[in-house]
């Protein structure tokens, strides 16, 4: 996979991209980055990227022609171009393993204000990490890089991902590991038991159970067997019987 990156800062890239994961994908040449700085295209000696908005208001907006400039070589290399935007569809696990499949994306980071509008017919989708504003682009590039790259064959073991949260339509099960005790807290006997069904059951329930808690929206729209239902309907209960007791216990 090659990801281009668009952006005034290019700096802001340089040590994440050089860390951990992905830096290691990157050096195996896994995944390649390609960091292009939009001031390259800027106007004038003073290579300006940005002016007034038309109608008035505080702030400034992107000027499309820096934009044009930047996006359609790379659109013409065959590239998915992607507008980083708080008004975009929000990120999720199962866009990132849509986009994963593309061999080529380009990721287009907003400054200021924004992007004036005639730049956002040359995209393909614009996404955004969360219903909240950053002072730039450049962050959820860096998340979306993250979550895209690891999905790439190589990167990490594939087993990894395919049992994260999200990754099913629920949260990932809990966690242990050593010491099997641990301030007064053991690891789940069944853990220790080397009965792997049985450890594939405890964590499917944990799993269901740590969804209803957390996230129960998921668990409406998961994709459950007949036996997931059944144990859907036992936690529910158990949980709304433990929220009797504490209600017991506040009288």
């Amino acid at each position: 996979m090659r990801i281009e990156v668009v952006t005034l800062f290019p700096e802001l890239f340089d040590v994440p991209l050089r860390t951990s994961v992905i830096g290691r994908a990157l050096e195996r040449g896994l995944v390649e980055v390609a960091v292009h700085d939009l001031r390259e295209h800027g106007l004038g000696r003073h290579r300006s990227v940005d002016d007034y908005p038309y109608g008035g208001g505080a702030g400034m907006v992107l000027r499309p022609e820096p934009l044009f400039a930047a996006i359609e070589p790379l659109r013409e290399a065959g590239a998915h171009v992607i507008l980083l935007d708080p008004a975009g569809e929000r990120l999720t696990d199962a866009m990132a393993r849509e986009l994963a499949g593309q061999p080529r994306l380009a990721l287009v980071c907003g400054r200021y204000e924004g992007f004036d509008e005639r730049a956002r017919g040359l995209v393909d989708r614009e996404v955004s990490i969360g219903d909240y504003v950053l002072t730039g682009g450049e962050l959820p590039a860096l998340v979306l890089i993250d979550a895209v790259a690891r999905l790439v064959p190589g990167v990490i073991e594939a087993e990894s991902h395919e049992s994260d949260s999200f990754a099913g339509g629920l949260l990932e099960h809990p966690q242990y590991t050593r010491p099997e005790s641990f301030r007064g807290t053991d690891v789940p006997p069944v853990l220790l038991s080397g009965n792997h069904a049985e450890v594939a059951r405890w964590r499917r329930r944990e799993s269901l159970r740590r969804t209803l808690q957390r996230r129960p929206d998921l668990v409406e729209r998961a994709s459950l067997s007949e036996e997931d239902r059944r144990i859907v309907v036992e936690l529910r209960d158990e949980l709304a019987d433990g929220a009797g007791d504490e209600d017991s216990a506040l009288d």
